[in-house]
């Protein structure tokens, strides 16, 4: 067995034995040292101590200067290419004295040299790891390998490059890398006599070997990461998805762990928000919005990128402008970031003045086509109607995709200033300038945009305290627009009229108000007509005088009063009688506080007590009763879609983790701001219980939603029928069981006669008899009311005992000669003379006294029918288990004859 080799002993080879001295002080085996020595002698020495983090070893430190002179170009030329010796030399002094020799490195380099694509980047990634300035080789063929065309090879050295620039320790973690030239020890050491050196002279100054090496190893990898972001870049554009998903979280990795060469990534990963796949530039705005999270000092610089590079950069698509706003207006701002909140508000009204421009008209200029050899496609002559008919509809839907575009670009700019007004301080003639700019916004294309935009000048208002009045006439035009009736924004438009009203000082403009909301419903629906409902209750909490307007009658037009007024004299005109003048509600005025609604009455409440949806009308009724209302109405269930799903009986849904109102760009629950917000968006529709369980029709009636109760009523009935029924086929079953005994018996009886013995009745006494008919008899009166009663829903089928007693009835009456189905019609016309006056008496006691006979004769064949079914069971019992050895004899018999 061999000794057991230690780490130095794996890394440089056995170690020779130390020779012994004899008693002369002579050693033995002088030879074979003197051809050690001899060997060591050739092995080059290392001046760079080989470590991966090469740029944390101590320098001698070089005296420092201040406001030192730039040296001569030459100079410096000469320096760095004697450096890049020197570094070249230190390299192969390395790969001869630590890669021959270790075992490690011998296996490294036949994997290298034979081994599979993964095992050669594991392989030089090790390589570079150890000492990253003595193997610039192996980083040099990890960078060949990311150049190459085959996807998978390329990405899987990038991968191991990133990891070795981003995660790794090449990379200093705290500074960028240093140009050779503009090392300030170098420049301070060239400063005097020092400044004029060349080649074979002593270094200038206390620069050393080492510093040579390391600065020119800084250069060089200066240089090679460049190269290396210029191979990322390349396959940022690849035409496959994957390599440019990959090339780009490559990208942002880098950017966020060293700080080389970020201006160059930022706006390698700004560039991608224009890409042509949607997910790619999604992809490339969350990955912008996470390297704020982690670096929050870089807001204003991912700003100032995107505005310079993309926004106002010539020749940009709507596409990449949408994405780029779109990452603006998410990122998340505090108190202290008034400077960001403030570039964020210009560069959004700067925007707003290109969007709102109109363009140019193009329609008189004729777009030429031009062939393959350069000539007017179709001989430039006048295009047909066809060709001017599909080249308008090819405008027509450019256009229109423009405006959409436009329209979507404008909403998510209104956004992003709703989002950095609060924190920004900027004057108010700024705003004024721009106020003019989002009023035109109001009457855009898109309701959902005029929304935003009526949001955005109520917190302006709110907070500067002008154009009030202007915001409240705008608002009370919306109510009128048809393009509200289909919104996917009524919530925020009740929220905002809530905040505005809630907020008005004038109370005839809030009475205006409501009168009109109450006109407009009519024709919206229920979810929408709830929300109204229960915003006018809300408003009459904060201002009572709108009770009035419920209690209060209207002033009389006319004029009861009697006038006197003398005859006027022959010649003289008549005088004009002066009626007194009386405001009254005109709903057309622009201006909602001359509309006068203070002096009618809301008599658009009568409508909605008898509308079709049980919530408008309990809503209705509790507001004109001046009551409490419910709890805040759900939108979600009181839509169509939500009443029809309750006939599809499916399970409620489990409910989301997070609420609107808890992530960090909605920060809506448990701020100032949750008090403005009457409705919110809840998904009681989606977790709603089904109807058709026996949770929901136990439950009181009182505990049931107005609009649930016919549910509750129907379930409830059909949920008592069901548990009948089953009742009712358990004892069907029972009663399968026995005429199954019956039928046996019978066989067992016929195939051996003396079982059933003379008498039926042997065996039996009457009291066993009495007590079964006992058992019988209180099985039935446990029964309880309700399991006794069964809903049948679906057919009209009366009871089968009934229908059988009717027989019977019918039957004798047919038996004594009466029969008036048979009966001839016509013997009863006009011959009431002839019928005795007690006639009709006289049948009803008849057919009573025969009812009762059959339903007792009924009766009695019942109970013989029970008293038989009970014999034969106890019959069965007394049977044998097994039967006799003559019979199972015959039966063999019987098998071997046939």
């Amino acid at each position: 067995m061999g000794k057991k080799r230690t780490h130095s002993e794996a890394q440089d080879g056995f170690q020779k034995s130390t020779p012994v001295k004899d008693k002369n002080n002579t050693f033995k085996g002088k030879k074979k040292n003197h051809v050690k020595k001899s060997a060591e002698g050739h092995k080059p020495a290392l001046v760079f101590t080989p470590q991966p983090e090469w740029h944390a070893v101590q320098l001698p430190e070089l005296p420092a200067v201040e406001n030192p002179t730039v040296p001569p170009r030459h100079i410096l030329d000469e320096l760095h290419k004697y450096a890049d010796t020197l570094l070249e030399l230190e390299a192969t002094a390395y790969g001869e004295s630590h890669l021959s020799s270790s075992s490690s490195h011998k296996f490294l380099s036949t994997i290298m040299a034979s081994g599979t694509l993964e095992d050669k980047v594991s392989a030089l990634t090790l390589l570079v790891q150890e000492s990253p300035l003595h193997t610039m080789k192996a980083f040099e063929n990890l960078l060949g390998l990311a150049r190459k065309k085959s996807r998978n090879a390329a990405l899987m050295a990038l991968g191991a490059l990133k990891d070795l620039m981003g995660q790794g320790v090449v990379l200093p973690p705290d500074r960028k890398l240093r140009a050779f030239a503009k090392q300030p020890g170098l420049i301070s050491s060239l400063q005097g006599k020092s400044s004029n050196w060349a080649t074979g002279e002593k270094l200038p100054g206390a620069i050393q070997e080492i510093h040579l090496i390391s600065w020119a190893y800084e250069d060089w990898l200066k240089r090679t990461y460049f190269e290396m972001l210029k191979v990322i870049e390349g396959w940022c554009n690849d035409e496959v998805e994957y390599a440019r998903g990959r090339a780009v979280t490559f990208v942002w990795e880098l950017l966020k762990e060293k700080p080389e060469q970020e201006e160059n990534l930022l706006r390698l990963l700004i560039n991608k928000l224009g890409d042509t796949d949607k997910k790619i530039a999604s992809r490339a705005s969350y990955l912008l919005l996470q390297l704020q999270v982690t670096h929050p000092l870089m807001k204003s610089v991912i700003i100032n990128a995107v505005e310079s590079d993309l926004l106002f950069r010539p020749g940009q698509s709507a596409h990449a402008k949408y994405y780029a706003i779109i990452t603006l207006n998410q990122t998340v701002l505090s108190v202290r970031e008034q400077e960001v909140a403030n570039k964020l508000l210009e560069i959004y009204f700067s925007l707003f003045v290109g969007l709102l421009k109109k363009p140019k008209d193009k329609e008189g200029a004729v777009e030429k086509k031009l062939n393959k050899n350069g000539l007017v496609q179709g001989g430039g002559g006048t295009p047909g109607k066809m060709a001017r008919k599909k080249s308008k509809e090819k405008a027509t839907q450019a256009h229109k995709s423009e405006d959409e575009m436009k329209e979507k670009m404008i909403a998510q700019v209104l956004t992003g200033v709703n989002r950095a007004f609060p924190f920004a301080k900027t004057d108010d003639a700024t705003f004024e300038n721009q106020l003019e700019t989002i009023f035109k916004v109001t009457h855009s294309s898109n309701f959902n945009t005029s929304i935003q935009a009526l949001m955005l000048i109520q917190q302006i208002s709110a907070a500067k305290h002008y154009s009030a009045d202007r915001f409240y006439r705008t608002l009370y035009e919306s109510l009128l627009d048809p393009r509200l009736l289909n919104s996917s924004k009524q919530i925020m438009y009740l929220n905002l009229l809530y905040r505005s009203l809630k907020a008005d000082v004038s109370i005839k403009r809030v009475k205006a108000f409501v009168k009109r909301l109450l006109q407009v419903i009519s024709l919206h629906e229920p979810p929408f007509v709830c929300g109204v409902l229960y915003l006018i209750s809300e408003l009459a909490t904060t201002f009572p005088s709108i009770k009035t307007m419920l209690s209060t009658p209207e002033e009389d037009a006319s004029d009861n009063e009697e006038h006197y007024h003398d005859v006027p004299e022959a010649g003289e005109p008549k005088p004009e009688l002066s009626k007194p003048k009386r405001t009254i509600y005109d709903g057309r005025k622009r201006d909602p506080e001359h509309a006068a609604a203070d002096t009618s009455c809301l008599w658009e409440l009568l409508s909605l007590q008898t509308h079709f949806h049980p919530s408008v009308h309990l809503f209705a009724s509790r507001l004109l009763r001046s009551e409490p209302m419910a709890a805040k109405p759900d939108p979600a269930l009181h839509t169509l879609m939500h009443f029809l799903d309750r006939f599809v009986y499916r399970n409620p849904k489990s409910k989301t983790g997070t609420t609107h109102g808890s992530s960090i760009m909605q920060p809506l629950a448990g701020t100032s701001r949750a008090a403005d917000i009457l409705i919110t968006n809840r998904e009681g529709g989606r977790t709603a219980q089904p109807v058709n369980t026996e949770a929901f029709w136990r439950r009181k009636v009182e505990e049931v939603a107005a609009d649930e109760v016919f549910f509750h009523a129907y379930f409830m009935k059909a949920g008592k029928g069901k548990l009948n029924k089953k009742d009712k086929a358990k004892k069907k079953d029972n009663e399968d069981e026995s005429s199954e005994e019956d039928e046996i018996w019978k066989a067992l009886v016929q195939s051996r006669p003396e079982i059933e013995g003379e008498s039926g009745d042997e065996g039996f006494s009457d009291l066993d008899m009495d007590d079964m008919s006992d058992d019988n008899e209180e099985g039935e009166e446990d029964v309880g009311m309700d399991e006794g009663v069964e809903l049948n829903l679906d057919s009209d089928v009366e009871d089968p005992d009934a229908t059988d007693v009717d027989e019977d009835a019918t039957a004798a009456a047919s038996d004594d000669g009466f029969d008036l189905e048979s009966a001839d019609e016509g013997a009863f016309m006009k011959s009431d003379e002839e019928i005795p006056a007690d006639f009709d008496d006289a049948l009803q006691a008849n057919v009573e006294s025969e009812g009762k006979a059959a339903e007792k004769a009924s009766k009695k064949d019942r109970k013989k029918e029970k008293d038989s079914r009970g014999k034969k069971r106890r019959k069965l019992k007394h049977l044998p288990t097994f039967a006799s050895v003559e019979d199972y004899a015959k039966l063999l018999e019987g098998e071997d004859s046939e």
